[in-house]
């Protein structure tokens, strides 16, 4: 049954976290209208919608094998039987299994509608809805988010973030992060919010223009490597440098000393000791 409460106040925090003064929810959205057998039918709708159906079974007629009777019909003292691919037998047919068909159930409009509703009023009610003033990301920059979440403490929850239109930046820096869901606003369902814990909406999307106010970025999460300060090389002394000039021309000096005293003929060997004389007898 339909339960309706009073309007809401959410938590409004800026792109990186900054926290700011609550505003008010629209009362055409958030009017606290919870209908639970229209959540129930659309979140099955759409998990029946996500199937493929392509669960499939072959029946005897398709099974390879079995053309001719096992043995004769009369005279063997055994059951009859017409084929061994029967589905009495070990590898015959299967009766009645799945085939391929579509699961796909329709939701009228208006039931989505009032099924979307009901599940961003059930956060309300939690306190589990936050509005951004505004996303702007230059770039993809995966760190940026992730720091935004771990300043509020969302590091753990299942986060969905919606946004004023189609976002790439946004999108792109959130989809590597396993508990984050970045979706247009025009484009959520009902599974999409009761599957997250905390619901993020850019304030745009549902006709709240904040004001900028001074925000400082949130630092990466994760360790940061602290590089030491690269030394200025210090210029050679001239007198250093004179002395490096002078080593390579002494040894240009040596080189052809070197070579002639490698063409003078090598020292006559010594002769051998002549082999002491036998004794005779």
């Amino acid at each position: 049954m339909a339960d309706t409460t009073n309007t809401f106040r959410a938590a409004a925090i800026t792109a990186n976290g900054t926290e700011r003064e609550p505003v008010a929810l629209p009362v055409d959205l958030f009017d606290g209208t919870v209908n639970m057998p229209v959540l129930h039918q659309a979140v099955k709708a759409f998990l029946a919608n996500r199937r493929q159906g392509n669960a499939k079974t072959k029946t005897r007629g398709f099974v390879e094998g079995g053309n001719q009777k096992p043995w004769k019909q009369k005279g063997t003292g055994r059951a009859r039987q017409g084929s061994i691919r029967a589905p009495n037998w070990v590898g015959g047919g299967t009766v009645f299994g799945p085939i391929p068909r579509s699961y796909a159930q329709y939701v009228p409009r208006q039931v989505r509608a009032l099924a979307r509703k009901s599940a961003l009023n059930a956060r309300a009610r939690e306190g589990a809805v936050m509005v951004v003033d505004r996303f702007e990301y230059e770039r993809p920059q995966t760190s940026r988010m992730a720091a935004m979440l771990g300043r509020l403490s969302l590091g753990e929850k299942k986060v969905l973030v919606l946004t004023d239109g189609v976002k790439e930046n946004v999108y792109l820096s959130g989809r590597n992060l396993p508990l984050v869901q970045v979706l247009p606003y025009s484009d959520v369902s009902a599974y999409h919010v009761l599957w997250s814990d905390v619901v993020m909406i850019e304030g745009p999307a549902i006709g709240h223009a904040l004001a900028p106010v001074a925000d400082t970025e949130a630092a990466p999460s994760g360790k940061v490597s602290k590089k030491k300060p690269v030394k200025p090389v210090k210029a050679a002394k001239p007198a250093k440098a004179a002395k490096a000039e002078k080593k390579p021309a002494a040894k240009k000096a040596a080189a052809p000393k070197a070579k002639k005293a490698a063409k003078k003929p090598a020292a006559k060997a010594k002769k051998p000791a002549s082999k002491p004389k036998k004794k005779g007898k």
